[in-house]
């Protein structure tokens, strides 16, 4: 019997939950893996330390020896203090054995000006290989003394365990020199060590056959030079294993909990935490397992996961495996890479593995030699730390490198950057020059002769990180190259050639190195077999250097943990990380901002139409966007998501037994349908069930014998309604079923067909999930059942808004744990000049948003460097009483900030200091913890990292603020459509649709223009301002815009080639969008003279089709997303990043000035445009309103004729005419044949009849008495709004609303 069978399911239940119990109780009693958790551990240690222990890089005099550095004395001068000349200084403590250390302290030298502002702390078991220390937080720097006799203490957020310590100064008095004194706190360390020499392990055999365990414990620390080799084994025969590895410098766990026999094609999945753990220092790892939950921590970093199987407990035969896995019956051979290095302190569920080895105890097994010591590495490494300087000269002299028996130079080297020169050197007979370089990520050599150049590179990439090896030789006529011990690379040679001068490695001193200088790593560097000694080097008796540190490897891994978010893949190089975002539907610097909106009255609000659109229904928050068809009607918006049962399914056997059952696929996953409908005001889904003696419930005692299954998973019997749990149909509710001795229809149970259809509507239970069916075994039994789609309407955290109106007064919400990257967004009008909008503190850190003038909104925050304000200036004024949008964002790499339309601003994150915000406050709405500077005013539409706060509920409890906003623009009714403005009047409102492409009283008006071949429409933005934008790009440094450009249009043509739109600048820079040759859409970008312009096609198939089509591009930075008609955007990755620098023209249709463009972009110029153009907008430029509405304008040239034209009523009448069963027929699944309806043809037919007759009446009254309500609403409503409107709509291509896009530092 298998491990899952030897219980019952509810007893498997209670053991599983005392167990999860008592696993808590575990942990929170485990150990900690520091001592100084379990006592006190905070001695000094420096007082008492013999004067040998004290060493330094230099020092001023005698007086100013090492040995003087101790806290409060005044021996000698009175501190430590290094030569002037001293390019590294430091100063180094021997602590004779391994302490553990809490904390650090400093002074300047007594009664100077000799002070240390700033230092880092480098570690070290042997005083060869060295380690920087780092806080939690991911910083390197310790604050030092402001004069020199005050002590400063540092406690170290993590303890650390090291026999060497050394202090680096950074800064110091710029009046004085350094001077230090320190003290350093912490206790004597214990530790069991065992080293494996990489032939060797430990077997841990067990009592009995086999041990079962649902918990597990597993900790050690370990050091190794080398990226590969296990560190724990152990299997069982029922499919069971444990496999604990390094490789490739991370470190892989390979858990299952199985009953099943292992199959050999059956793949292992790691679960992998950790990176550059070859580094030869100490790494913490602890693995905690009870049942199927996993807590895998390598040092401070976590992963919780579930394992694979079936079964709650690891089942292991025989024995446990440390540091290899050794082949049955063969000791000492192993069928993976064993480990090389140390354990230390290795534990399995509580049992000291290497003491009992180190006793002899019977049960622990060796194999090969296991010593009890650390062997010492001699390894030691230099780090290159500039692109631009760095670089080591060694003379060839020195080794015989100019012996005619050639030469030969091997190093090591790791590094992430794909550009860098490892290895110069000039040869003889003169000029001639060899080089290794990296390029692309992989390395090249190259051989310099003469007016020649000869190159090979190995096919492989080496800026992964992990440490290469690097051989270079010379003999008979080659040059051969070898990387990892790969087969060699090889340039053949016409003649001998020597050393000449110098080896230069990681760059060069002069300016004829062509290649970046190397940042990375080098160790192991020999020429012609001798090796260097880089102690020799730094001590300045051997060669020379420049930006080197020695003794350390100061690589950083910036991808671990992953900040890039959603899915994207992290690169990096030495100083920095970017995050690929393609395919995930974000953006941003760390994919952080959905590209989609939340949802369907979002995209309407943006000038959407009718249409198949991808929504996120929770912003930047985790869950992802799903595809749903949104129908846009005058009077709601209804979201609608189709599911996999597009049509009518006949049952003809099914039994309460073995009931039909039909599983609905939504296409979204549980957690973004819930989403969906909580935000939505109403919810609702048709339920049709066709019947012929199919009950839906048991006529004698009133149970279903047909239910439905809700979005959670619990069953429903009520067909019809919002009140859940009556078990009733429709027609009982509405007291019209054919037989009212029956709550349903088909209770009725007749041999003539019968029919229950509802509308399911309580929110809280759809959509349906399943649906059952039971009662189809009776002779004659048929049922005909149709689970419409889920429709949704209104956004009900659209329109959630709060009124401010004492300055005292705020509303509060929780905040969640420090993210990599966190949001705030919302809309907001007031008439106060100023006041805050939200803040939110942390013990150090602090984020605040306000609006800090009339036209100026600021976004401070500080993550622990100091506080950092970035503002936008509007150029209109943000206390008129009208809704604007703030948006505010925050990630490790850098703050942005965005009011309405305007273009965000961006300030990088330094790139030692990209930190997260950390807040532990609650967030304060309106107000601020002071209780000053309140906002006056309202607020809606909160939201926070993808979660909505309710500002309404909150706002009913807290004094001094009230629920909802009052005013004609505040409610969730769409007044102004297409990205139209609602502007607040004293009696009404009015519609600003100077952003909008659409013109009217309610910017509902399509304007569209008919073109022929001759027809042009050039847009002229006016030079002062492009001039203006110049200017203050210069002068603004501490924060900057992206390039971006947003626009749209739609058009019919059957004409190819042809030019749609064209962008030109002065700077000779280009955007041109083209139907080709074969009717495709192509963009062509053109940013940069002297290179090859990009050209995407979005749109494979022929457009040119008569038909009409809507395009939208949008661009930040390199990355262009399209969308053409209702498909999903596409991403497109431009080759060179740059900025449209004065905007010349905008043109649709045929253009004159042909100089800049390329061939195929002139052909299609010259022919110009025929068809229908309409809703074209650039950023904030209408280019046809602008021709229609200024007809006499400057900016504006037409020529040939325009017409105007309705080609954008096709769209709408399309729009109108997708039903449901449209939407649904587009999840590309076969209808049924239309037999199954044949049965209900009649009845159908004369419902529909009936219903349809009704319809009509009841619509046509409806629209009588509709017309002359609105027609006296809008009388009344917009009396003071006409002349407004008019004076809008003729006035909205005035220059500063039609560059409002290109005018960033104008403007802000």
């Amino acid at each position: 019997m298998s491990k899952k069978g030897k219980t019952t399911e509810e007893q498997g239940k209670m053991t599983r939950l005392a167990h999860m119990l008592a696993f808590w109780v575990t942990f929170c009693a485990l150990p900690g893996a520091s001592a100084a958790n379990n006592y006190n551990c905070n001695s000094p240690l420096v007082s008492t330390l013999l004067r040998s222990s004290f060493q330094s890089s230099s020092q001023s005099s005698v007086s100013y020896a090492a040995h003087h550095a101790k806290l409060h004395r005044r021996d000698g001068a009175g501190g430590w203090s290094p030569v002037a000349s001293d390019k590294e200084p430091w100063l180094q403590l021997d602590f004779r054995e391994q302490m553990e250390l809490t904390a650090v302290a400093t002074q300047g030298c007594y009664d100077s000006w000799d002070w240390v502002s700033s230092y880092i702390v480098l570690y070290s078991d042997t005083g060869r290989t060295w380690r920087r220390y780092r806080h939690e937080n991911g910083t390197e720097t310790f604050v030092g003394n402001v004069n020199s006799e005050g002590v400063v203490q540092n406690k170290l957020s993590h303890s650390l365990r090291a026999r060497f310590l050394r202090f680096v100064p950074l800064r110091w008095n710029p009046s004085g020199w350094i001077g230090l004194r320190v003290e350093v706190y912490g206790c004597s360390y214990k530790s069991y060590v065992a080293d494996f020499d990489g032939r060797s392990s430990l077997l841990y055999r067990f009592n009995q056959k086999s041990m079962s365990t649902v918990k597990d414990v597993i900790s050690l620390l370990f050091k190794s030079q080398q990226a590969n080799g296990v560190l724990l084994h152990g299997e069982g025969q029922r499919g069971d294993y444990i496999t604990l590895e390094l490789h490739r410098g991370k470190l892989d766990l390979y858990l299952n909990l199985d009953d099943n026999p292992p199959r050999l094609s059956a793949p292992r999945i790691a679960i992998t935490v950790g990176s550059l753990l070859d580094d030869q220092h100490w790494h913490a790892v602890h693995v905690e397992r009870f049942n199927k939950h996993v807590n895998f921590t390598v040092d401070a970093h976590t992963h919780h996961f579930q394992t694979q199987g079936e079964a709650y407990s690891l089942e292991v035969d025989y024995e446990l495996s440390f540091g290899g896995i050794p082949l049955p019956g063969k000791p000492g051979t192993f069928l993976r890479k064993n480990f090389h290095g140390c354990m230390e302190n290795l534990y399995y569920n509580g049992i000291n593995i290497i003491d009992l080895a180190k006793r002899r105890k019977p049960q622990i097994h060796s194999v090969g030699n296991v010593t009890f010591s650390c062997s010492q590495p001699q390894l030691a490494a230099c780090t290159f730390l500039s692109t631009n300087s760095s670089f080591l000269t060694l003379p060839s002299a020195v080794v015989g490198a100019s012996a005619t028996g050639g030469f030969s130079a091997r190093f090591h080297f790791r590094t992430w950057n794909a550009e860098g020169l490892l290895l110069s050197s000039p040869l003889g007979p003169s000029p001639q020059r060899v080089q290794i370089h990296i390029h692309n990520g992989r390395l090249q050599l190259t051989l310099h002769t003469s007016g020649h150049k000869s190159e090979v590179s190995p096919d492989y990439t080496v800026n992964d990180g992990l440490w290469h090896s690097v051989s270079l030789e010379t003999s008979n006529f080659l040059i051969r190259l070898t990387v990892d011990g790969e087969p060699p690379s090889e340039i053949e040679m016409s003649t001998t050639l020597e050393l000449r001068g110098s080896l230069y490695f990681g760059g060069c001193p002069v300016t004829d190195c062509q290649s970046p200088a190397f940042q990375g790593c080098m160790q192991l560097i020999a020429i012609n077999s001798q090796p260097m000694n880089l102690n020799h080097v730094q001590q300045g008796m051997l060669g020379n250097y420049n930006h080197l540190i020695f003794d350390t490897c100061a690589i950083t891994d910036r991808c671990v943990p992953n900040k890039c978010e959603h899915g994207s893949l992290c690169s990096q190089t030495w100083s920095t990380f970017s995050c690929d975002c393609s395919g995930t539907g974000y953006s941003g610097a760390t994919c952080h901002d959905s590209i989609y909106e939340s949802s369907c009255e979002a995209y309407q609000l943006n000038g959407g139409s009718s249409g198949f659109y991808s929504i996120d229904p929770d912003g930047s928050g985790p869950l992802g966007a799903t595809q749903v068809y949104c129908n846009m009607t005058d009077e709601k918006v209804w979201t609608v998501l189709a599911h996999n049962t597009t049509t009518a399914v006949r049952v003809q056997a099914s039994s309460l037994h073995r009931p039909h059952v039909m599983v609905l696929d939504y296409g979204a996953s549980p957690e973004q349908l819930h989403t969906i409908v909580s935000r939505s005001e109403h919810c609702q889904q048709e339920v049709v069930y066709n019947c012929k003696r199919s009950r839906l419930f048991n006529t004698k005692d009133g149970s279903p014998m047909s239910w439905w299954v809700d979005r959670r998973g619990e069953r429903r019997s009520y067909w019809g309604g919002f009140l859940p749990g009556i078990q009733q149909c429709s027609c009982s509710l509405e007291e019209n079923c054919v037989d009212m001795n029956y709550f349903c229809n088909c209770d009725a149970d007749t041999d003539i067909w019968a029919n229950d259809t509802g509308i399911l509507s309580y929110k809280d239970h759809l959509p349906v999930s399943q649906i059952v069916i039971g009662d189809i075994g009776r002779v004659g039994s048929q049922a005909i059942y149709h689970i419409g789609p889920l429709r949704c309407y209104g956004d009900r955290s659209m329109w959630n808004a709060a009124a401010f109106y004492q300055e005292s007064s705020y509303l509060y919400f929780p905040t969640s744990p420090a993210e990599p990257a966190s949001d705030i967004s919302f809309y907001f009008k007031t008439s106060a000049p100023s006041g805050v909008f939200v803040e939110s503190l942390g013990l150090k850190d602090f984020a605040r948003l306000e609006l800090t003038s009339p036209s100026m909104v600021s976004f401070s925050f500080d993550v622990g460097s100091g506080a950092v304000v970035l503002s936008i200036k509007s150029h209109v004024l943000l206390n008129d009483r009208q809704w604007h949008y703030v948006k505010a964002e925050h990630n490790v790499k850098e703050a942005s900030l965005q009011v309405d339309q305007l273009p965000p601003r961006f300030l990088s994150a330094p790139a030692d200091h990209q930190l997260p915000l950390k807040i532990s406050s609650q967030l304060f709405v309106g107000g601020t913890t002071s209780l000053q500077r309140g906002f006056l005013g309202c607020m809606r539409s909160l939201m926070v990292n993808g979660q909505n706060f309710d500002l309404e509920e909150r706002a009913k409890v807290t004094p001094g603020v009230s629920a909802g906003c009052p005013g004609y623009c505040s409610g969730s009714s769409s007044l102004c459509h297409n990205r139209g403005r609602c502007i607040e009047k004293s009696n009404g409102y009015t519609c600003d649709c100077s952003q909008s492409a659409y013109a009217g009283s309610s910017c509902n008006q399509e304007v569209s223009v008919s073109f022929d071949k001759e027809s042009s429409l050039t847009y002229t933005l006016q030079e002062p301002f492009s001039v203006m934008l110049n200017k203050s790009l210069q002068a603004e440094s501490s924060s900057i815009s992206r390039a971006r450009e947003d626009f749209s249009f739609s058009f019919i043509t059957s004409q190819t080639p042809a030019m749609l739109l064209s962008v030109s600048t002065h700077s000779q820079q280009y955007i041109a969008v083209i139907v080709a040759r074969n009717g495709s859409l192509q963009i062509w970008y053109h940013l940069q003279t002297g290179r090859k312009p990009d050209v995407f096609s979005p749109a494979a198939a022929n457009l040119a089709d008569g038909r009409l089509h809507r395009v939208r591009i949008h661009r930040v930075e390199e990355k262009i997303y399209v969308q053409v008609d209702q498909d999903i955007h596409t991403k497109y990755t431009l080759s060179f990043d740059s900025e449209l620098v004065l905007i010349r023209t905008l043109t649709l249709g045929k253009v004159i000035r042909l100089d800049a463009f390329h061939k195929e972009v002139i052909e299609a110029a010259s022919k110009g445009f025929v068809g229908c153009l309409s809703l074209v907008q650039f950023n904030d430029v209408a280019l046809l309103k602008a021709a229609l509405t200024n007809p006499g304008s400057s900016l504006v040239t037409v020529h040939g004729p325009l017409v105007q034209s309705n080609c954008g009523v096709l769209a709408d009448s399309s729009s109108r005419s997708l039903q449901d069963q449209t939407v649904t027929t587009n999840n590309g699944k076969k209808k049924h044949s239309r037999d199954t309806q044949n049965d209900v043809a009649i009845i159908a037919g004369v419902v529909t009849a009936a219903a349809f007759i009704g319809v009509c009446a009841l619509a046509a009254t409806t629209r009588l008495l509709y017309q002359r309500r609105q027609a006296r609403r809008d009388d009344v409503v917009k009396r003071e709004g006409a002349t407004a409107v008019y004076m809008d709509y003729r006035t909205e291509t005035r220059p500063h609303g039609s560059v409002r896009e290109n005018m960033k530092e104008y403007y802000i």
